[in-house]
């Protein structure tokens, strides 16, 4: 579905990504792990045509896409959940989740019905401003906006940063719902507990470069040598 080469990008005279390469295919989840400042959210910022690439090309299911704007990789079936969550403050909950829906691929699946059963506590907020709601329901809400575009793919980054336990177990019971519906999923997280069992592969950056790939089983049996890139 996604397949990125030697992808190539920076801010101004820094280098960022050095020839990073991965695929996700119809149907997979697949995790993006690394220390903070490796070039993880600068991949999705790439991908997703908010920063510009320097070398390397991004194809999503065969189109080539490199060096598109952010609304043509929305209109071809990305959906992204971006870091901070970034939610329209003073909008409600339904103008948020409707905000972005003009950007539907394909059939809809997710309607405001959908999303409301989905995540329960946006519908019993959906009168108030988004800067009225927790945390955690600004991730829900967030997860619900990007669903709203009805994604070929998901891309989550920072899922559950900053969230509160109980929260973030919720979270990732919505993201293992929508893996069981087949949504394709790539998701930069720091909690490996939750994601190998959610995941199905895994790629590990270390200073823009990919350095260890796998499946959850590869992981679990190489730990020890994936966690000294995890962790300071």
């Amino acid at each position: 579905m996604l397949e990125i080469a030697k992808l190539e990008a920076g801010y101004g005279a820094a280098q960022v990504l050095f020839g990073i390469g991965f695929k996700v295919e119809a149907g997979e989840v697949v995790s993006l792990l690394g220390r903070n400042g490796m070039g993880k959210t600068t991949t999705i910022r790439t991908i997703m045509g908010l920063m510009p690439t320097r070398g390397g090309s991004i194809a999503f299911e065969g189109r080539e896409l490199t060096g598109a704007p952010p609304y043509r990789m929305a209109q071809a079936g990305l959906g992204l959940v971006p870091e901070g969550r970034q939610v329209f403050p003073t909008l409600t909950v339904e103008e948020n989740l409707i905000a972005t829906a003009a950007n539907r691929s394909g059939k809809a699946r997710f309607d405001l019905a959908a999303v409301y059963a989905f995540f329960p506590r946006l519908k019993e907020r959906r009168g108030n401003f988004g800067n009225q709601l927790s945390g955690g329901e600004q991730q829900m809400l967030a997860i619900g906006r990007a669903l709203m575009t009805n994604p070929k793919l998901l891309i989550l980054d920072e899922a559950t940063e900053g969230l509160a336990p109980l929260i973030r177990a919720e979270i990732w019971a919505a993201l293992g719902q929508l893996r069981d519906e087949g949504q394709s999923i790539l998701v930069i997280d720091k909690h490996l507990d939750a994601l190998l069992p959610l995941a199905n592969r895994h790629v590990v950056i270390e200073k823009g470069r990919v350095v260890w790939t796998g499946t959850s089983a590869d992981l679990s049996a190489q730990r020890s040598e994936v966690d000294r890139f995890l962790h300071v």
